[in-house]
């Protein structure tokens, strides 16, 4: 179908022209940007669609998530205690009776959203939670994704009461000083080993499917219209096929296939058509998670209320909390670096980033990509230095940061869990773009909703969700904000020829706002109205979308997509 859209502004993202009247569209391309009589003489016999928005962009870009394994993880029958659903422990609490009251005696249960810090609640093992579910089998994942809480119920499921497993490769069980487990288990790889037997009975009860097209809706209503999954396995490939089928799907998917599995380095085919289902990269995780304490920083944690309450260690732990050596990592990138592969690492801490540009540089040299096109991509970095940026401008390596660790934490990172001179700098955006660095923003669901815009606004104004102000010299533009969820994403994702700008011969992805970014004041950008979005040149039918999930078939997926494991990991 031919169209041709106005709005009171179309803005383009590009910087050859900033704004325009019209944007022309034929079938699932743009075919003319510009004045509304360019676009009729480009296509005189289309339909002219005034969409009656302040202002028409391209459709906003998640660089970072994980929309299949969140949305089981996070929709029924799993129970999300997120802060922003569960601001405290009593809250907590209420939802965990909530659902031991609707559901059969005995039934297994799962929970995702625990954080220490914003709950203000140490995290929970086996004993504290026997004492709320008796003999059930509960599995609570933490927020950060970086751990996972079970009953003694799971324990002996698992055959672990007597005979204790070893920890696998990047990942660990806590131990009680006997040596036996106290349920609490870090890192994917012992994660999935506790969500398992709850899992396996919650799978059988209805189609996990039905919280990923939940999920999907939750980022077309925030105006995103492609984004990634940073823990693809083999294992959801039928699964995101399924969602890419269905009429009106929103979300084009980049995969990044987790290095813990054994074929991540396998070819991708698909009867999907490439841009809207394609593998990109390899993940992996150098360090852990600020939020409980196994971020691998060269500063030290403080002794604060803060900290005791989250269960922190206080003091510097730095390389320790490295879920790799050094050489594993490097035996990684020999690995999956001839094979073309976008790597993408996990690193909060600033030593762990020292670490994975080490190898990052070593690398490279070694296999000849110095200088090339590569876009290795390093994740969410809130503790990175300023040093830091320029190394990867000179290797090429491109960054996405996470702004809602600011936006949720900031009050907490700023004096109370680190030193303001670390804390208030949180999220160097501004050091990253003047660097020269594509910089873009992700939320990283369901670690935190999918608000493209309230990224934008922490990073321009610098104040967290309370309106605190903190580290002000990191402030960046609304351009700069606006480029780091359109265009630059689509850098980070190797997608730009195709999304993040309004420009000829790219895919027609938009998203119809309320109000114009770039003239309201900044601290309003987050309430702008998302009227709409537009995915391959037509209007997203979210009701469309919803009703075809509902007639899915029962998908083989493995069983953590029903409990979210590995989430979120930020």
């Amino acid at each position: 179908m031919d169209r041709i859209l106005t709005a009171n502004t179309v803005i383009t993202m590009d910087p050859r022209l900033p704004r325009a009247e019209a944007v022309a569209v034929s079938d699932d391309r743009i075919v003319a940007v510009g004045t509304l009589a360019a676009c009729q003489a480009a296509l005189p016999q289309a339909d002219l669609v005034d969409t009656k928005a302040a202002a028409l962009m391209p459709g906003f870009i998640d660089a970072h998530s994980h929309p299949v394994v969140t949305g089981p993880g996070v929709m029924p029958p799993n129970y999300w205690i997120a802060p922003w659903f569960a601001p405290k422990w009593d809250d907590v609490l209420a939802m965990f009776q909530k659902a031991i009251d609707e559901t059969p005696p005995g039934s297994p249960l799962a929970f995702s959203g625990f954080d220490a810090l914003l709950h203000e609640h140490d995290a929970p093992d086996a004993a504290s939670l026997d004492a709320i579910f008796g003999d059930r089998m509960v599995f609570v994942q933490d927020n950060s994704g970086h751990a996972g809480y079970v009953t003694t119920a799971v324990l002996k499921k698992l055959g672990f009461i007597d005979n204790p497993p070893k920890d696998p490769v990047g990942g660990s069980f806590e131990r009680n000083p006997d040596g036996s487990l106290n349920g609490r288990a870090h890192e994917v790889p012992a994660i999935e080993v506790f969500a398992q037997p709850v899992a396996d009975v919650l799978l059988s009860q209805g189609n996990p499917l039905q919280g990923a097209v939940e999920y999907y809706l939750y980022f077309a209503a925030a105006g995103i219209t492609s984004t990634s999954e940073h823990t693809y396995r083999a294992s959801v490939k039928s699964a995101y096929e399924a969602l890419a089928k269905l009429p009106s799907c929103p979300l084009r998917i980049s995969l990044y296939h987790m290095s813990t599995e054994p074929d991540a380095g396998d070819p991708f085919t698909s009867d999907v058509p490439e841009n809207m289902l394609r593998k990109i990269g390899v993940k992996l995780w150098a360090d852990g998670s600020p939020w409980i304490g196994n971020v691998a920083m060269s500063t030290p944690y403080l002794d604060t209320p803060t900290t005791h309450a989250a269960g922190i260690v206080p003091g510097l732990h730095g390389e320790e909390q490295m879920n790799y050596s050094r050489a594993q990592l490097d035996s990684l990138l020999d690995q999956y670096a001839p094979q073309g592969w976008q790597m993408s690492f996990h690193a909060n801490g600033d030593v762990a980033a020292d670490i994975v540009l080490d190898a990052f540089s070593r690398a490279l040299d070694k296999h000849d990509l110095s200088g090339t096109d590569h876009r290795w991509r390093i994740e969410h970095i809130g503790g990175a230095r300023k040093d830091q940026f320029p190394r990867m401008a000179q290797i090429g390596v491109v960054p996405s940061l996470g702004p809602f660790q600011f936006s949720y934490w900031g009050d907490l990172l700023d004096g109370k869990m680190f030193a303001s001179e670390v804390g208030s700098q949180w999220q160097r955006a501004r050091d990253a773009f003047d660097a020269g660095l594509k910089v873009s923003f992700h939320n990283d669901g369901s670690v935190s909703p999918p608000m493209p815009l309230r990224s934008v606004q922490s990073m321009v104004t610098r104040r967290t969700v309370s309106g605190q102000l903190h580290g002000a010299e990191q402030a960046i533009s609304v351009d700069e904000g606006l480029r780091a969820i359109t265009i630059n994403a689509a850098y980070s994702l190797r997608h730009e020829d195709q999304v993040g700008s309004i420009e000829v011969g790219k895919l027609a992805d938009f998203v119809l706002l309320g109000a114009d970014p770039y003239a309201v004041p900044v601290d309003t950008i987050e309430k702008i109205e998302v009227l709409g979005t537009w995915v391959g040149g037509s209007p997203i039918d979210m009701d469309e979308f919803a009703s075809a999930g509902e007639g899915l078939p029962k998908t083989d997926i493995d069983q953590m997509i029903a409990l979210g494991v590995p989430l979120c990991q930020h």
